[in-house]
């Protein structure tokens, strides 16, 4: 699977279930347009939405019908040839001797602190160990406790101000302090409050421009986590952050909990936004980085 997780006994890839009723379908019907008109419906069913899956549908109509295509593997082939096509991918690794600034963005309740400690074992695999947390969600003051929890969890230092404070004054200090501890890394937390766009926009924008003007020389990353169980509204958040500033990658938690794969091609396809991790668990490894052939796999419940 393109997560790595042991399956119990008997118990099936959530990701084959679209596959499987794609299958069912090349059984039911020879009839090729009632094909891709229920093809379409299954592709939108599974999150892909609505725009996605009828470009989807209307590319894979047009090379069937311009190469001949008649068997049915033939078709799924292309199906999939047209899926890998959208699909985009981004490594994720900071560099050594700079300072990087990964900025954790999300609604609440996706699991952004989560993500934050998993991400930060991962990197400390990866050969980065002076790691430090910055507290940008001040809006909440349990983000801030919870980050502080994630801290002593993982080893890690963190930089917080009181519940209220100015989110952008948090990050400006979490730049100067690990610049003076010689830190390699700082994964920086954010509200996620969508009730209000206009103010998501512009305190992201403040944000944005604390960090550029502070990170000259070194690596700069904006990275939106999403839960993979909220299909089509994940889209509109994936939007929404966009809009606000430019996301460069996308992690999917939860993705164990869903049986459609669809939101990664809606994601890559529509918003040219790559797939970084994706969250399978609760535990500090249960993050992988995200794998499109095993994906397509498993999707399209291929071997």
């Amino acid at each position: 699977m393109f997560w790595k997780k042991k399956k119990k006994d008997n118990e099936e890839t959530p990701k084959s279930n679209l596959g499987r009723l794609i299958s069912d379908l090349f059984s039911k019907t020879d009839n090729l347009e009632s094909f891709y008109n229920e093809l379409e419906e299954m592709l939108i069913s599974g999150d892909m939405g609505g725009t996605v899956a009828i470009e989807i549908v209307d590319e894979l109509r047009e090379r069937v019908k311009k190469g001949n295509i008649k068997e049915k593997e033939n078709i799924l082939i292309e199906l999939r040839s047209i899926i890998a096509g959208s699909l985009k991918t981004a490594e994720f690794l900071p560099e050594h001797d700079t300072l990087n600034l990964f900025l954790v963005l999300g609604v609440n309740g996706v699991g952004k602190t989560t993500t934050i400690a998993k991400l930060s074992q991962y990197y400390k695999k990866n050969g980065f160990q002076k790691i430090l947390f910055s507290a940008g969600d001040t809006f909440r003051a349990a983000a801030i406790d919870q980050l502080k929890i994630q801290g002593e969890r993982t080893g890690n230092r963190v930089v917080a101000q009181a519940h209220g404070s100015d989110p952008g004054a948090v990050i400006y200090d979490s730049i100067s302090s690990a610049k003076s501890h010689g830190e390699e890394l700082i994964l920086a937390d954010t509200a996620g409050r969508m009730h209000n766009k206009a103010n998501l926009v512009k305190e992201l924008q403040k944000i944005d421009k604390i960090v550029n003007s502070n990170m000259a020389g070194g690596q700069y990353r904006k990275v939106l986590i999403l839960d993979a169980t909220t299909g089509q509204n994940g889209l509109q958040q994936a939007e929404a952050f966009n809009d606000a500033v430019h996301v460069d990658g996308v992690i999917l938690t939860k993705y164990d909990a869903t049986a459609r794969g669809g939101l990664i091609v809606a994601i890559s396809r529509k918003l040219n936004i790559p797939i970084a991790f994706v969250g399978h668990g609760e535990g500090l490894d249960d993050l992988s980085v995200f794998d499109p052939e095993s994906y397509l796999n498993d999707l399209l419940a291929l071997k």
